[in-house]
């Protein structure tokens, strides 16, 4: 039998248009997505009015010459246009690029150009971004406001239409043929090379997502998760919003976090699930929080001190773009120790690999973990247009996740660290090679390396240690334009909060960089 026949019909008759109808016929008055700023005027969709603004949106994409396989940009901050036009580019078969909106321009340009997009929609404040990033683009629709806030932006005086404009006829959508394998979004990754790579989902990914998400953390059709991570990112997109539609549950959509609303918004819409970021514990942690519906946090390991602490029960789930949602997961109820990442979910299978022999880690011992699955189910289809990444994220069909994990008792996996060249910044990914790139092109800088620092609410910031030639400037002033080349090129995430000169870096056996020891002698430096 033909194996891509074979992978296809494990999800036959299955995909996003068909996710959206089924609950508008089972469910067509719940409440699907609601939208709670915190300034202007609040909005709702039902599962009915969800799939037929779906259809009026996907009527005007194809009268607009958007077809099957069409990439679109979608840059913007959380607002309803962003999902609706996420899920009218998956409608007709075409891809949606949802990208970072902390990105500067010479970012957006290479998105724009590696995804191969023909148009765009956006907010005002990027707009003119946008416009100049994109000069191929067949359009540029701009949406009516930043967020929730009335647009402050001065659009580009040509080159941009009305988001409103795009709308046609639910009725002229007459629907297309299921291809669960079809891809229909692109998110663009960090990892150790100097260019973030595009991440291929398809249909089949997102019913996948919305088949195993509720199941891992106990989602049902009354409960409500509240997204207020961006929606640019996997979490928000499978971990959170395909689980919704899996269960038939509802989601409610924020601009963003606020630590001053998160209690009002989690009490008025009777949140039941959050995704637990690091910047959110402080808040969950307050002695004088109100009584409410939230039983559920999905974080990253099994730790019973948050439970007591946040009173709600913290699930452990691990994931990375590539596997689509939760790849190793656990719960509370299952008493697994303690620091434990959980147990291989269910579709998955894992392998914990000593990188020098090939050979399996007995218990105990760290090495990298693989995963396996079917590409374009349970894993990612493909990073789009590099085949160079695609051969060496992969060992057979086992993935690579370069992170360092060790086999426990029971089957619980133990995170140790991370293989990839890779910093946390509250939530963002940061690729510590993109940053050297950049750094070695300020004069005088004859050598960079790039480490993560502790912070107190981000977790990491980036730093930058340098060797320098001679006559370069002194350490003020080549702080300075490092700073500054970085903040012209990069994400202001990316962009190194401070720079260290130092006479050579700590080598280990075979002239090795120890990132570890640099990472030791950042913590030691004053607070940034």
């Amino acid at each position: 039998m033909d194996p891509d026949a074979l992978d296809e019909f494990q999800m036959h008759g299955q995909d996003i248009p068909w996710l959206l109808a089924h609950w508008a016929e089972h469910r067509p008055d719940h409440p699907v997505l609601i939208w709670d700023p915190p300034q202007g005027d609040g909005r709702q969709w039902t599962y009915r009015q969800l799939l037929e603004d779906t259809h009026r949106l996907a009527a005007g994409l194809v009268g607009r010459g958007v077809t099957k396989g069409d990439k679109v940009l979608l840059h913007a901050d959380n607002c309803p246009e962003l999902v609706l036009a996420w899920l009218a580019c998956a409608t007709i078969g075409a891809v949606g690029v949802t990208t970072n909106t902390k990105s500067v321009g010479a970012e957006l340009a290479y998105f724009i150009d590696k995804a191969q997009c023909v148009a765009a929609i956006t907010q005002p404040q990027f707009a003119s971004m946008v416009v100049d990033a994109g000069p191929d683009l067949q359009w540029v629709a701009v949406t009516g406001g930043d967020d929730d806030r009335p647009a402050t932006t001065d659009l580009p005086a040509s080159g941009v239409e009305s988001f409103d404009d795009l709308f046609g006829q639910a009725s002229d959508w007459t629907g297309r043929p299921i291809e669960p394998l079809l891809p229909f979004c692109i998110m663009f990754t960090s990892g150790t090379t100097n260019k973030p790579k595009a991440v291929v989902h398809t249909h089949a990914n997102a019913v996948w997502a919305s088949r195993i998400g509720p199941r891992n953390i106990d989602l049902g059709p009354d409960d409500r998760y509240l997204i207020y991570l961006p929606f640019f990112h996997v979490n928000a997109q499978s971990w959170s919003f395909f689980s919704v539609l899996g269960a038939g549950a509802t989601a409610v959509l924020t601009p963003k976090w606020s630590t001053s609303r998160f209690w009002d918004v989690v009490a008025a819409q009777g949140i039941t699930h959050i995704s637990l970021m690091p910047f959110v514990m402080s808040t969950l942690g307050q002695p004088d929080r109100p009584q409410t519906k939230l039983r559920v946090g999905v974080f990253g390991l099994i730790l019973p001190d948050l439970d007591r602490m946040f009173g709600i029960e913290v699930y452990a789930a691990y994931g990375m773009t590539e596997t689509v949602i939760h790849a190793i997961t656990g719960k509370p109820s299952e008493r697994l120790p303690t620091r434990s990442m959980g147990r291989v979910s269910p579709g998955y299978q894992l392998a914990v690999v000593d990188q020098e022999s090939g050979q399996l880690c007995a218990e105990g011992a760290t090495g990298e973990l693989w995963m396996r699955g079917t590409r374009g189910i349970q894993l990612f289809l493909e990073y789009y247009d590099n085949p160079e990444a695609n051969a060496a994220a992969f060992e057979g069909d086992w993935f690579k996740t370069g992170d360092m994990v060790k086999m426990g008792p029971g089957g619980n996996v133990f995170y140790q660290e991370r293989d990839k060249d890779l910093i946390k910044v509250g939530g963002e990914n940061v690729s510590a090679r993109e940053v050297e790139d950049v750094v070695t092109t300020v004069p005088g800088v004859v050598q960079a390396a790039v480490v993560g620092k502790h912070h107190e609410w981000l977790d990491q910031v980036v730093v930058a240690f340098v060797i320098t030639a001679p006559g370069a400037p002194d350490g003020a002033e080549l702080e300075r334009q490092v700073i500054k080349t970085c903040a012209d090129q990069l994400a202001e995430f990316k962009v190194p909060r401070a720079v260290y000169v130092v006479e050579e870096f700590p080598l280990g056996t075979l002239d090795k960089l120890l990132k570890n020891k640099l990472r030791d002698l950042a913590d030691e430096q004053p607070a940034v």
